[in-house]
């Protein structure tokens, strides 16, 4: 909580906040799955069912033009974050440092005690003790038990949990659903236990990406040399360090502020030392500013490093904007997919039909005194996206002027179809009218199909329908009067 000391306001840590936003993020993933309604999850992408589930809404995998429109709202959140506060999301969002600070911070710091402090994170613990390497053991066997949770939740966002669990009963016919969950644990428990933040400096390219996205404007945790004083000497983009205690800085500049306790240098995750300026290894945790406000606020003055910009800090030239124009056109880009996203999800098709006509273009039967009937035969292709059966049909929308003169032979009723089943039916529309007087060619008309389903009272659903756009073709007259 918020305390005074020498009129110094101490907030409270960015840390605490982190710690927030970690358990928010963490009752979202695990919670997020098992959230139902009308059957439907929040995001299901189901290869085994073949359905995307998408904010409540399912979807049949030939609608996954959506999903380019997920990544690219995915891709310009992270860039716009990247664009306004630097790597906040490695810092606050990122998976990887949420299980770091649970791994190193919790279940090391917390409840083993085996690292002494949070705010040291440059010494690890002595090996060489008996004790120490127990709870050594014992804490990677309770992050390996969060790492199967982990990877199961991973898994609940492809099978639906109350499925997973099914499968879990017949383990041999599900194990490559098992042997993605412990590959997934395995891989966190190595990269968790092992790897460390050396995954964030060498293998993530996230941080080779945020140069590029940077301005004079981004927000990151900056050291202020203009009070502080200068530690590190820069020649030709290598850092050599100038100063070794404060004796040393005062030498070299009598007003200098930094204490050089180097609290700012032990708490940071990924070991590096923020005063030497913006580096591509800081994943904007603030953990230093935690430190510099403690130790800076007990002397009665404010923070050396600040949750700021060059422009601000550096440069010193105003204030940080903001909302410039390069952030308003990330938010508008997002504003513009989410918009386009929520459109899409309202003219979805509650059922799949595709049309092909047969090889044969049509079949003529005589039935004297210049009678005849003309049949055209379809393949459809019908898939029911709902979660339960149902009865199709179908009407014929003909060209102006030819209303009743096309009608359905077969099939003759409704029929039946069950949900995630793509069922074939045979359809033949047949006229007895001469259509055209074309005594040169056959003649291609356009048709409309309307399908439905079928509601209770046996009357076309309003809300399950799609239309199609096919072709009746219609003889010349030269081949329709040949058997005459």
């Amino acid at each position: 909580m918020s305390e005074k000391k020498k009129g110094i306001k101490i907030p409270t840590p960015w840390r605490i906040k982190r710690y927030y936003v970690y358990v928010i993020a963490t009752v979202v993933a695990l919670g997020l799955p098992w959230i139902h309604i009308n059957g439907h999850q929040f995001f299901m992408l189901s290869f085994d069912k073949m359905k995307l589930d998408l904010a409540f809404v399912q979807f049949d995998m030939q609608e996954l033009y959506l999903m380019p429109f997920l990544l690219m709202l995915m891709f310009l959140g992270i860039f716009g974050m990247t664009v306004m506060g630097g790597r906040v999301f490695c810092g606050w969002v990122c998976p990887q440092t949420t299980f770091r600070v649970i791994y190193r911070d919790l279940i090391e710091t917390k409840l083993l005690k085996l690292r002494k402090r949070i705010g040291n994170k440059q010494q690890e613990p002595d090996m060489s003790k008996p004790e120490n390497k127990v709870k050594k053991v014992i804490a990677v066997l309770i992050w390996a038990t969060l790492a199967v949770i982990a990877g199961a939740d991973f898994m609940w966002y492809f099978i639906p949990p109350e499925t997973f669990f099914q499968y879990l009963m017949d383990p041999a016919e599900h194990m490559t659903m098992i042997g993605f969950v412990l590959g997934i644990a395995a891989f966190l428990i190595y990269d968790i236990v092992f790897l460390k933040e050396n995954f964030c400096i060498y293998v993530c390219p996230y941080s080779r990406v945020q140069s590029v996205l940077y301005d004079e404007h981004t927000v990151m945790a900056l050291y202020d040399e203009h009070r502080g004083g200068k530690i590190y000497d820069n020649e030709q983009n290598v850092h050599h360090k100038i100063v070794h205690n404060q004796k040393e800085l005062h030498q070299l500049d009598p007003d200098a502020e930094c204490t050089t306790c180097e609290k700012c240098v032990t708490v940071c995750p990924t070991h590096i030392d923020i005063r030497k300026g913006l580096q591509l290894e800081c994943i904007n945790c603030l953990e230093c500013v935690d430190a510099c406000t403690t130790v800076m606020g007990k002397l009665g003055k404010p923070s050396l490093v600040t949750w700021s910009s060059d422009y601000e800090i550096v440069e010193r030239k105003g204030k940080t904007k903001y909302f410039r124009p390069k952030v308003l056109a990330y938010m508008a880009l997002l504003v513009g997919i989410m918009l386009a996203l929520a459109y899409m999800s309202t003219t979805k098709e509650h059922m799949l039909l595709n049309i092909n006509k047969e090889t044969r273009l049509y079949a003529i039967r005589h039935l004297g005194d210049k009678k005849f009937e003309v049949e055209n035969s379809y393949i459809f292709l019908l898939q029911n996206t709902e979660n339960k059966p149902m009865k199709f049909y179908f009407d014929i929308i003909p060209p102006k002027g030819m209303k009743g003169k096309i009608s359905i032979r077969k099939p003759s009723h409704p029929f039946r179809v069950v949900p995630g089943v793509k069922k074939k039916k045979i359809v033949t529309l047949v006229t007895h009218d001469m259509l055209v007087d074309n005594n040169r060619k056959d003649t291609i008309l356009p048709i409309k199909i309307h399908a439905y389903a079928l509601d209770k009272d046996g009357k076309p659903s309003k809300y399950i329908s799609v239309y199609r756009e096919t072709t009746f073709v219609f003889p010349k007259e030269s081949v329709l009067l040949k058997g005459e």
